[in-house]
């Protein structure tokens, strides 16, 4: 998985391309910690180019939410594809993550 980072003032926008399994936890985990880390009052993920998330991945994302939690800052999900959304809605997560279908969309709901 490839991961960039961009800051829009308080807002840090990751955006992500690939699977999101186990095999890219490790990178996604750190740095979305780094992030977290500076304070920033809200993440968005920039889901628009993922193709699949397996079980580990939907783990990281709940951590990474109840981390977002604990240190005063929002998450949000943006550009989930069908697919995405449908793995969410299996799961019974789709009601536990902020989904927007447009990244400008994510960003602009923390003004």
């Amino acid at each position: 998985m490839k991961i960039k980072t961009q800051d829009y003032n308080e807002v840090a926008v990751v955006e992500m391309q690939g699977e999101l399994n186990i095999d890219s936890i490790e990178p996604f985990k750190n740095t979305i910690s780094n992030i977290i880390a500076t304070h920033k009052a809200g993440i968005v993920l920039d889901m628009s180019n993922v193709g699949f998330i397996d079980s580990a991945g939907l783990e990281q994302l709940l951590y990474i939410r109840d981390d977002c939690n604990d240190n005063n800052c929002q998450l949000r999900l943006a550009g989930l594809d069908e697919t995405l959304m449908k793995i969410l809605e299996v799961t019974r997560l789709e009601n536990e993550f902020e989904c927007h279908a447009e990244l400008a969309e994510a960003v602009k709901s923390f003004a």
